[in-house]
């Protein structure tokens, strides 16, 4: 990449890595949006972008986790199935604009379900319900495999799931969907490299760049906003990525 979109894509993931990280994701859809618009090699863009998630949700997910937010019992079943789904997903390539744009519409419908949830669903979900291990499994492998061919973590799905479906606060579902993202991430980036892929070079400035934005958004989103705000902010960040993947692809 050229040093001038370097430049200006590493100012604008900080932006993205803080908004992010704010409810334990780590970004991917935004960096792969921007480095779309900014004309980036497609090929250049799932490394990236998983490199930089394993980063950001590393930092997001120590800090809701050292928050008291992090619950092994509800994150296991995901991680077991998600994670060799992700694996084969970064080794296919497949013409997902299809897929993309379908999950798109998806991430939309969910941001506006959340924005219209009452303060009475939000006390019950303060409060939440374990699910079977067996939907668990279910939803992490599908969840992993879309992770895989598409260059994120799939905690921009995940984080919907728990929150609609009650089965966690606001802050226990980004500890969650961190620790989610961290490991998808890295499994898709394994499987991409086996796959004959290569982490491009002179990345490190978008890197740092999304690092410190994620330091400083897992920090207040850990910490300091309350459950309105959290959920205020994720239904903004599904409405981004739903508007990327539906009209850029």
């Amino acid at each position: 990449m050229p040093n001038e979109t370097i430049s200006i894509l590493a100012l604008l993931f900080v932006l993205v890595g803080a908004l992010y990280a704010s409810v334990g994701h780590a970004g991917a859809s935004g960096y792969i949006a921007l480095m779309a618009l900014m004309g980036v090699n497609t090929a250049m863009m799932r490394p990236t972008s998983l490199t930089i998630n394993v980063l950001v949700a590393t930092i997001a997910f120590v800090q809701f986790a050292r928050a008291g937010h992090f619950s092994w019992r509800l994150t296991w079943p995901f991680l077991a199935t998600s994670v060799p789904a992700a694996f084969l997903g970064g080794t296919l390539e497949l013409p997902a604009t299809a897929l993309r744009g379908a999950i798109g519409i998806a991430l939309l419908c969910a941001a506006g379900r959340i924005l219209w949830i009452t303060r009475s669903t939000l006390r019950d979900a303060q409060q939440p319900v374990q699910p079977s291990v067996r939907t668990c499994l279910a939803i992490g492998a599908a969840i992993g495999l879309f992770s895989g061919l598409t260059g994120t973590g799939g905690g921009i799905l995940l984080s919907p799931v728990l929150l609609l479906l009650a089965w966690a606060d606001p802050k226990r579902t980004a500890a969650c969907s961190a620790c989610f993202i961290l490991v998808n991430s890295a499994a898709g980036l394994a499987g991409l490299c086996v796959d004959g892929a290569e982490i491009p070079e002179g990345i490190a400035p978008l890197v740092v760049a999304a690092g410190c934005g994620g330091l400083v958004g897992a920090s207040i989103g850990s910490r300091s906003l309350n459950f309105a705000s959290l959920r205020g902010v994720l239904a903004c960040v599904l409405v981004i990525a739903g508007v990327k993947l539906t009209l850029v692809g």
